[in-house]
């Protein structure tokens, strides 16, 4: 049986791209860090970057009050000493997104809906894994956005011609390649926009889904602070593709036995792109996109069951400031915000992996990140109590920097939407 998620078409109207909805983009902002805090957790942090702002800029970042710090495994690098530079890998139609496969291949993702075999160390293309183009469309923020795989299953996340978000599980074969497709999910998307498209494996082996608030702007459905929209949220099930039901619900997950919609993992989303674990800690970092004002990474520690019922905060706020209304129950605020002015700046995120590679053994342990609208790429590292920021100096050939993925060897890649595909290295 399909699980059907919708909610009201509400046709307020249509706003493509990624971070302001189609008003007017602000040219740059102030940088901002906090740490994550909870209605019961707060704490101050302390900022070290090659970009540092003035005292006058870091005046203004939220004031705090309890000194309990945050409990992580500390990186294994020391991230300010970081060098990168980019080495072309390859070019591709519109790449989104790599796995790698539990039979060793390195999986590419086209967003017109195509996966393919890529080598990843000539970025010569092989065999055709799956081909979705003819049930999706590369339009505004449409298409094939988002995979993850395990054992059992390649998972999808898609919308289909109608816009419709699907999140499919296609069964491996014996040669580990994707085979019989089961639907798990279908989500009606009242707008063209704020699809989300994340899937994560996490370290409980549950599928992990980002789920936008539906599109538009200021969240007209209110569906970040209602747990009876799936929008707005991200969604955390056990997949059963073999079984008769596509999959189950995690006892764990706040809705489980009633008050919202059970598939619900953490409400307060706006539009998660992109979400990623770290293995050797089970930490979970979200890169949720902002309105006009704060672009935000939030960090979820492993320690902490991965944020189980949390709230972002959308709509009531954003980044670490109030939007729309007082800080909700269960608030979890970003360990970093940047903004549409200023010295570090964008316009909307794109969300990144923890470095566990060994090439560069100073980024080992950091989150590496950066902007779609601007292409660079920046990196944070959390320890106790301290958020450490820093500049990479470098900026994705082409723009439209829309992904970061692993290869099989851990090291990173990122994409443009343009088509590049590039290898992190040495600088």
């Amino acid at each position: 049986m399909i699980r059907r998620l919708a909610v009201a078409l509400a046709m307020i109207g249509f706003f493509a791209g990624c971070g302001s909805d189609g008003e007017t983009a602000q040219t740059g902002a102030q940088l901002r860090t906090t740490v994550p805090t909870t209605t019961a957790e707060v704490t101050t942090t302390t900022l070290t970057s090659d970009d540092q702002p003035d005292d006058t800029e870091r005046n203004d970042a939220p004031t705090t009050t309890d000194t309990t710090p945050p409990s992580t495994t500390l990186p294994d690098g020391d991230l300010t000493q970081a060098r990168i530079a980019l080495e072309p890998l390859g070019r591709f139609n519109q790449p989104i997104d790599a796995v790698v496969a539990p039979n060793g291949e390195w999986w590419v993702a086209e967003r017109p809906g195509q996966i393919l075999v890529v080598d990843p160390t000539t970025g010569v293309t092989g065999d055709l894994v799956l081909d979705l183009s003819e049930g999706t469309q590369a339009q505004g923020e449409r298409g094939l956005l988002g995979l993850a795989i395990d054992d059992e299953a390649l998972y999808v996340n898609y919308t289909d011609l109608a816009g419709t978000t699907r999140i499919d599980a296609l069964l491996l074969d014996e040669n580990g390649r994707p085979g019989d497709a089961v639907r798990l999910l279908e989500i009606a998307q009242p707008f063209s926009n704020h699809n989300g498209g994340s899937l994560a494996i996490g370290p409980d082996g549950h599928l992990y889904v980002g789920v936008g608030d539906g599109g538009a702007a200021d969240d007209p459905l209110g569906a970040g602070q209602d747990p009876d929209q799936i929008l707005g949220s991200i969604v955390r099930i056990d997949p059963t593709p073999t079984a008769a039901e596509p999959y189950t619900i995690p006892a764990d997950n706040p809705f489980a036995t009633g008050g919202g919609i059970a598939e619900i993992f953490l409400t307060g989303v706006r539009n998660p792109w992109r979400m990623a674990f770290d293995e050797p800690t089970s930490d979970l970092w979200v890169a949720d996109v902002g309105q006009n004002t704060w672009e935000e990474v939030t960090l979820l520690l492993g320690a902490n069951g991965w944020g189980v019922g949390a709230n972002l905060g959308w709509n009531l706020r954003e980044g670490t400031e109030r939007f729309a209304g007082d800080r909700p129950d269960n608030n979890v605020d970003p360990v970093f915000v940047y903004g549409h002015q200023g010295t570090i700046s964008g316009c909307s995120i794109t969300g990144g992996e923890v470095y566990r590679g060994t090439a560069i053994p100073a980024l080992r342990g950091a989150y590496v990140f950066g902007d779609f609208c601007t292409a660079r790429l920046w990196a944070v590292s959390v320890t106790t109590g301290d958020v450490v920021f820093h500049d990479l100096d470098a900026s994705m050939p082409g723009g439209q920097l829309v992904d970061f993925a692993a290869l099989p060897d851990g090291e990173l890649v990122a994409m443009s939407l343009n088509g590049e595909v590039v290898r992190l290295v040495p600088g």
